[in-house]
């Protein structure tokens, strides 16, 4: 299952050919580090974990480590002395977010759940009504202040309040009667009155009462098992109690299961259905800085993304949502017409999950991110929306050590010091499922595109673009299948691969054939709704092995035969991994190679009109065979092939593998020595076959094939993983005894950046509301004035001055409906500017409490913004 991940998922992925999913132990070596050397700016990277994280902010602080590279609450971080403040850079970032899943089991009346055991039990959190109502019970505001400090906002969506394009969503609680504050009153009366209702049913008369202070069921108290965080103590674990005693207040009896995460996610991991838990205090890392949230709609209220309670695993009971499903598929596949279609779909979808409640938001959080000043020659890149990330890694700029190298020292928190939490599965959905392998894991390998950490714009890595060769053609809807047409013929040559006959084929289309099924169509004359051309930087994987087209072949035949249930004893064939690739799958239209892949031109079905580089980037070519939570994670073809056959076929050890968390079986992992044991096997296994993957036979020439398997075994034996790569560094030793991983820089000369490419790049001015004044109560019939001060900086450097003229302020009030009226703010003098509202347009508008939204920015970059209310009488 991928429901319990700490972190957002950045971008929809699409394995298709062609379309991004959205030395060195061989080659490259170290030496020559530095700004103008092929790949980062260090040469080594050391991994190692705290226990406590005050004891890693004042390791920072004394030198013992570079960078603290888990965020703190501010709790943590105001502890720390004024000396050991000023030894410290500090990164703020709102990137952090808690929510409260909900156990839902059956989602019908009459309630009931018996589990395998034999067991009967009255879930009231079964009932819509009384999931809906906790959003009155909890004080969001009370967290907030008492136990975040203020370093953070109530939420009521995914979308954290005061990004770019989260306002239109986080307009929906308003319209539904939310509040900071909550209604106490109100939650328990509406809880009250629904579960009388249930006690009416036929199967709950006189059964299901309240008895004195709490419910019972058959006689017995209703008791609710609340899975609480112990591990984030100044956190979660207060944040869970204080929500234990509210339920109580309900008149739930709750059984307060204060565990570290390490317990909490074996009893999350198994079916909803065994009723061992009614609520779980989720916590969240941001994932990327975005300008558009439709991902987040989809990975936290849409059952078909896998992160709703069951995970769409075959045999679990699975929350489903068939509506938020449909328009979440639509909405980040870029099926529809236009911005406003976008925006309806997003904002039904997601006011459909607030109002079912499975997924209950919080607060967003801001946290305190550290690095030791004086190790550094300037501060690096960090998503303005997430925080430290893997463009922190590839372009901190260390000093050398003695001897001249440049090693970089990163501490991440670890409440059982551990940093080997879940599965190294670069293929199935749950793998890399923490924030530990995810921090190590993500400066080793290339996704084709990234979201750009200053502006979230979809930015080109591995490929090479020209937005003159990517055009987007629809009309509206004309077949009654609820989406637009495409207009753009499909070139006949172009190629699909078929996972039933196991060949390229032509004139064929993968599509949703009815019911949620998806199968092979054959059809002499498909149409699309984008076409992009582009080229791939090939360079060389760590093995010292060249990147070629069989890479990108195989990538797009693996995802089409792992995706598709081929005759009922396919081995090669995982549930949850169908379950996140199939819609995407059929987006795809087809593929047409240039010149031995020199370039492709690509067919698919997406629409993005708000932003054409997110068409190129939807279009892109890949190398990713799986893992689409961890956009980074890309390993070499044999690798994948290697993992697919331990699954399929068997391992030398008699252990039975898998690509999701089953606990019946074992997931696959490139750094675990039994499995890197089996891989080792298989490869040699393969090499001695002299084993060519049928979907590559007319690309990669058996001799080609056994130079991949040796390279692949001596990187293993050199390195002791299997994590083969493209990034710009790679795994270069892992002490399971020690928790400690080593990287050390890919300098093969083909490599496509130098250490000072992605610094330059990054460099852009960017602006910073530091306070608004709004009027207490403004009046329909007087003018109201609003003030805005602004500074500007240069990311990431945070040295800020008072805002110039250059800078564009906009004040946009907006009612209960979501209507938006906006007022240009003027200049004033530096850092000052002002926005009078004329009477004659506010008289124009009705009495009423509406949002304000204030918006700075210089150029194209993402706005500043922040958010509040203004009365108006």
């Amino acid at each position: 299952m991928k429901k319990y991940l700490k972190f957002m998922v950045p971008a929809a992925m699409i394995a298709v050919l062609g379309l991004a999913v959205a030395g060195c132990g061989g080659a490259g070596g170290l030496g020559g580090g530095g700004k103008g050397a092929k790949g980062p700016i260090a040469d080594k990277v050391i991994f190692d974990v705290r226990m406590d994280q005050t004891i890693a902010m004042k390791d920072t602080a004394e030198g013992k480590t570079d960078i603290f590279f888990t965020g703190v609450d501010s709790k943590i971080y105001r502890a720390l002395s004024k000396e050991d403040k000023e030894k410290l850079d500090t990164y703020a970032v709102p990137s952090g977010s808690w929510s409260l899943e909900v156990n839902p089991i059956p989602n019908a009346a009459p309630y009931i759940v018996k589990t395998k055991d034999g067991k009967t039990f009255f879930n009231p959190m079964a009932i819509a009504d009384v999931r809906y109502a906790l959003n009155w019970l909890i004080d969001r505001k009370k967290i907030v202040d008492e136990i975040l400090l203020g370093d953070g906002d109530p939420a009521f969506t995914a979308m954290t309040p005061g990004q770019p394009g989260t306002y239109k969503y986080n307009l929906i609680a308003a319209k539904l009667g939310m509040a900071d504050r909550g209604n106490e009153q109100k939650a328990i009366a509406d809880i009250d009155a629904a579960m009388k209702k249930a006690a009416e049913l036929p199967e709950n008369k006189g059964k299901l009462a309240k008895t004195g202070q709490f419910w019972t069921y058959a006689g017995k108290e209703i008791i609710l098992p609340f899975l609480i965080r112990v591990d984030d103590p100044t956190g979660r674990l207060l944040e869970g109690r204080y929500i234990a005693d509210q339920l109580e207040k309900a008149g739930f009896k709750v059984d307060r299961l204060e565990y570290d995460r390490s317990k909490c996610f074996k009893i999350l991991d198994g079916d909803p259905a065994d009723y061992q838990w009614s609520f779980y205090t989720e916590g969240w890392g941001a994932g990327a800085t975005r300008a558009w949230w439709d991902v987040s709609v989809c990975q936290m209220y849409a059952p078909w993304y896998g992160y709703m309670p069951g995970g769409g695993v075959e045999g679990f009971w699975n929350y489903q949502n068939k509506e938020i499903d449909e328009l979440s598929t639509k909405s980040m596949n870029g099926w529809f017409q236009d911005s406003d279609e976008y925006w309806k779909l997003n904002l039904r979808a997601t006011e459909l999950g607030v109002r079912d409640s499975v997924r209950v938001y919080i607060c967003s959080q801001k946290q305190y991110y550290v690095t030791n000043k004086a190790r550094f020659n300037s501060r690096f890149a960090y998503g303005l929306g997430d925080g430290l990330n893997r463009w922190s890694i590839v372009t901190a700029d260390v000093k050398p050590e003695k001897g001249g190298q440049r090693v970089l020292h990163v501490t991440q928190y670890s409440a059982k010091g551990g940093l080997f939490m879940s599965a190294w599965d670069p293929i199935g959905v749950d793998g890399f499922s923490d924030v530990y392998s995810g921090a190590i894991v993500e400066p080793c390998g290339d996704s084709s595109t990234f979201e750009a950490p200053n502006s979230a714009l979809d930015t080109p890595l591995r490929v090479k673009w020209d937005l003159t060769n990517v055009e987007t053609k629809i009309q509206p809807d004309a077949n009654g299948d609820g989406k637009p047409d495409g207009l753009i013929a499909v070139d006949p040559e172009s190629i699909t691969y078929n996972s039933r006959t196991k060949a390229w084929e032509k004139g064929l289309e993968y599509k949703d054939v009815g019911e949620g099924k998806f199968d092979y169509v054959k059809n002499d004359k498909i149409m699309a709704y984008s076409k992009a051309t582009m080229s791939y930087l090939y360079g060389k994987w760590h093995s010292g092995q060249p990147i070629t087209l069989a890479d990108v072949m195989y990538a797009s035949a693996f995802a089409m035969e792992w995706a598709n249930k081929d005759g009922e004893g396919d081995k090669m064939y995982d549930e949850t991994y169908a379950s996140q690739f199939q819609p995407l799958l059929a987006t795809s239209k087809g593929s047409t190679i240039v010149n031995n892949g020199e370039s492709f031109t690509n067919f698919f079905d997406f629409n993005w009109p708000m932003d054409k580089n997110r068409v190129a980037s939807t279009g892109a070519v890949t190398l990713k065979t799986g893992n689409p939570g961890r956009p980074s994670v890309v390993v070499s073809w044999e690798i994948s092939e290697t993992l697919a056959k331990l699954v399929a076929e068997g391992s030398k050890s008699g252990t039975v593998y898998s690509f999701s968390q089953d606990p019946a079986l074992t997931e696959v992992d490139v750094i675990a020595p039994a499995c890197l044991a089996d891989i080792k096997a298989k490869l040699q296994e393969m090499l001695d076959a002299k084993y060519v993957p049928s979907c590559i036979q007319q690309w990669v020439k058996p001799e080609d094939a056994v130079a991949r398997y040796k390279a692949a075994l001596e990187f293993i034996e050199k390195n002791g993983n299997a994590y083969i790569s493209n990034g710009p560094y790679y795994i270069s030793k892992v002490d399971y005894n020690a928790n400690y991983i080593e990287l050390s820089a890919f300098r093969d000369a083909t490599y496509p950046y130098t250490g000072d490419y992605w610094p330059k790049a990054f460099q852009m001015n960017v602006t910073r509301i530091d306070g608004v004044t709004l009027p207490p109560n403004a009046q329909r019939t007087k003018d109201a004035v609003i003030d805005v001060a602004v500074s500007q900086l240069t990311y990431p450097i945070d040295k800020a001055v008072a805002g110039t003229k250059d800078v564009k302020v906009t004040i946009t009030l907006i009612d209960a409906a979501g209507k938006e009226k906006a007022f240009a703010a003027k200049f004033v003098k530096d850092g000052s500017f002002k926005a009078t509202l004329p009477a004659a347009d506010l008289g124009a508008l009705a009495a009423g409490t509406y949002t304000v939204v204030v918006e700075s920015k210089l150029a194209d970059e993402a706005p500043a913004i922040v958010s509040g209310t203004l009365p108006l009488n």
